[in-house]
């Protein structure tokens, strides 16, 4: 479980290419290294990962063929930033949504706005996803929790803000039109919509 309040954006040191797999390694800082063991659940992108190796500062990740293709992480080359987020403890403070690390798609980005302070983007759903995204609801962006600021159903293009310091600790700020995010649904919404449309359906 995760809270969608990302750690830090850092450089994947190296990405083994193998068949079906694909094995991550990123050098944590010492904040995020605290307690890791091999097994640990951390996530990367928003995607929920099992620590494989811990060399010294150098951690690595599992990425099999369904992760590669239904994630941005089949994507990802050395060098390549990515969201991190330790696993929620027991008791901590939620300061965003409660989050899986279970992407259900990824998101294209088709525009970028950028004023003194402020930083806007936009994206493109799938049509299967558009269902569970709200004006001010939450959505989760590359394991960022963020509210939905604005959000055009027929086409399924959604809009959210960020502020300098979502910007200076997320890669978003690296993003450019073009680029895919990895999307993870409210689950709360989700379960809401497909229950109602269980119901009616049920009714006809």
């Amino acid at each position: 479980m995760y809270t969608g309040i990302v750690h830090g954006a850092y450089p994947l040191a190296a990405v083994i290419h193998k068949p079906g797999l694909h094995q991550l390694f990123i050098d944590l800082p010492p904040v995020l290294l605290e307690d890791l063991v091999i097994g640990a659940s951390v996530g990367l992108d928003g995607v929920c990962m099992t620590v494989t190796s811990i060399d010294g500062a150098r951690v690595s990740f599992d990425a099999m063929q369904e992760t590669l293709s239904l994630t941005t992480l089949g994507k990802l080359n050395d060098g390549d930033i990515v969201n991190v987020e330790r696993s929620a403890k027991q008791g901590a403070e939620i300061g965003g949504h409660n989050m899986s690390g279970h992407v259900d798609g990824c998101a294209e980005l088709i525009a970028v706005e950028k004023s003194e302070n402020n930083c806007t983007l936009s994206f493109r759903l799938p049509q299967t996803l558009s269902k569970y995204v709200f004006r001010k609801g939450f959505i989760g962006i590359s394991g960022c929790s963020l509210t939905v600021a604005d959000y055009q159903r027929d086409e399924a293009e959604f809009t959210v803000w960020l502020i300098p310091e979502t910007l200076r600790v997320t890669g978003f700020a690296n993003k450019r039109v073009g680029d895919w995010v990895n999307i993870e649904v409210d689950r709360q919404t989700q379960v809401i919509v497909d229950t109602v449309e269980r119901v009616l359906a049920e009714r006809e």
